[in-house]
């Protein structure tokens, strides 16, 4: 698997970029302090309207700050049971402030999105707190959903024992978040194992479903703490197997992300979907990275499998 960089653009007055999907002609990204759905051409990436998620009134310097914003890192597209398709935004659950979420209905064949639903996320997850190694901090930092599923990806810096996916089932746990239905549903956990770089392992970043695979990143940072962020050594691209194998840890095949002269690429990306397939085995990817200063850029990368 190779994975190149075709091309990295600025995207100015969108801070901390954490999650993008592509739904038709529409690039949606959200930013970890930021209150704001993004809406971007899938194609030029020029700006469109902003959609507030919540009202703060601690965005005056372009950012919420570290210890109070919602930290949300999850976003994926899907549709429900009844064909209503939306939106899932999800806090990363680091802290007591990011157990929150939104449902946004992208209503009508426009694409645009409208109303937004607040979630709370704390009985969720208490549940998946359950299901961590002992010592592991929660830390949910991409979701994905496929017509029966939603993934949630647990990164955790600095320790391979706590990259995990969590496997739901999408139209319950979907009741579950409405509060149609007081239970939730059982958690399937799974293991991965992700390459490292200069002895650091890497750590679950972003995730997308495209037709029948499971796009992922990840990236390596130099730290061992859930909420302060450390020096960014690369990143890597590629695709998850799901099993249902508890024994092994899921198959995953991994490309560390290059420059188009071959030289590794050292940005921290942040989230992925998918574009286009080009070929047989070659697909258009768009990613999202975060420099953890406020500055975000999309790259185009191409994917050969």
């Amino acid at each position: 698997m190779r994975a190149t960089i075709l091309q990295e653009t600025p995207l100015p007055n969108l801070p901390s970029a954490s999650g993008i999907e592509i739904l038709g002609e529409v690039a949606y990204v959200i930013g970890d302090d930021s209150p704001f759905l993004y809406q971007l051409a899938a194609s030029s990436l020029t700006a469109g309207e902003k959609v507030p998620l919540f009202e703060t009134a601690h965005f005056s310097t372009g950012r919420i700050p570290k210890d109070i914003k919602l930290d949300l890192e999850c976003l994926t597209a899907l549709t429900t049971a009844k064909g209503e398709v939306g939106l899932l935004v999800l806090g990363s659950g680091a802290t007591a402030a990011r157990e929150q979420g939104f449902w946004v209905p992208l209503p009508g064949t426009t694409g645009a999105a409208g109303s937004v639903y607040p979630l709370a996320l704390g009985g969720l997850y208490a549940a998946l707190r359950l299901l961590l190694p002992s010592g592991i901090v929660l830390n949910l930092e991409a979701a994905a959903a496929t017509a029966t599923e939603l993934l949630l990806f647990q990164r955790t810096v600095g320790a391979e024992a706590g990259n995990l996916v969590f496997r739901l089932p999408l139209e319950a746990t979907l009741a579950y978040l409405h509060h149609h239905t007081p239970q939730l549903p059982p958690v399937h956990r799974q293991f991965a194992e992700l390459p490292a770089i200069e002895g650091k392992p890497a750590g679950f970043s972003g995730a997308s479903w495209f037709v029948d695979r499971l796009f992922i990143t990840a990236s390596v940072e130099d730290t061992q703490d859930a909420v302060l962020d450390g020096a960014v050594l690369g990143s890597f691209v590629g695709i998850l197997q799901l099993t249902k194998d508890n024994e092994r840890p899921l198959p995953v095949a991994l490309a560390r992300l290059e420059l188009p002269g071959g030289q590794p690429y050292r940005g921290k990306v942040e989230s992925v979907a998918v574009r286009r397939r080009t070929g047989p085995g070659r697909y258009e990817l768009l990613l999202v990275t975060d420099d953890d200063a406020g500055g975000s850029t999309a790259v185009t990368v191409e994917v050969v499998v």
